[in-house]
């Protein structure tokens, strides 16, 4: 990681505790603890607790002292221009994000969209070290941004090149990048694309 980067790892009541702590000892300073509130989370079919409904996100710098970057104004323009939450409700994974086949713990594209555009630059490498069916990978690639991989399951690594194919065609590619849900108005996305080529250009 450069001096600057920083780092989101998701978990559940099960691990994220146990991973800030961790964080901590290695001196990165927690940032935020994003919870990913469901609109549809799955039922409680055991009726013994609370159905689950959330996931936390933890976001990160590894050096203290180093300036991160984060995309203030594009978070509170799709916020409605009032400042972006810790708490972000989205609709859990769609059917559409599974034709390739099925990962156990799969995000939806639209949170690691809203990870990618609100901690990184257009153009910067993105490394995913536990890739699995590369949800990172896919969002980063439709936001334009560059993507490593690994994982040591073969069986997952053919989801994430069938998912890279797949957006290669460019019908396929915009329609996936426009179903990005998140953005309070359809032209949002594009309205940032365009400003960040502007930015880019003079920059």
């Amino acid at each position: 990681m450069k001096e600057d980067a920083t780092i989101w790892i998701s978990g559940t009541m099960h691990n994220i505790f146990s991973i800030g702590q961790i964080l901590t000892e290695l001196d990165f300073k927690i940032l935020n603890i994003v919870t990913w509130q469901k609109t549809n989370p799955p039922p409680n079919f055991s009726c013994r607790y609370f159905t689950h409904s959330t996931e936390q996100i933890i976001w990160a710098r590894k050096n203290a002292k180093v300036p991160h970057y984060f995309n203030y104004e594009l978070m509170k323009k799709i916020n409605g221009g009032k400042q972006m939450k810790d708490v972000w409700r989205l609709p859990a994974i769609a059917k559409w994000e599974k034709l390739c086949g099925k990962y156990p713990t799969q995000k939806p594209l639209s949170i690691l969209a809203r990870i990618i555009l609100s901690s990184t630059k257009k153009g910067p490498w993105i490394l995913d070290p536990f890739t699995g069916s590369s949800t990172t990978g896919i969002a980063a690639n439709l936001l334009e941004r560059f993507f490593l991989w690994i994982d040591i399951e073969t069986e997952y690594l053919k989801i994430s090149k069938c998912r890279k194919l797949e957006i290669e065609h460019k019908n396929i590619f915009y329609k996936n990048r426009n179903r990005l849900f998140g953005f309070k108005r359809p032209k949002q996305l594009e309205w940032y694309f365009s400003k960040e080529q502007v930015l880019n250009t003079h920059s």
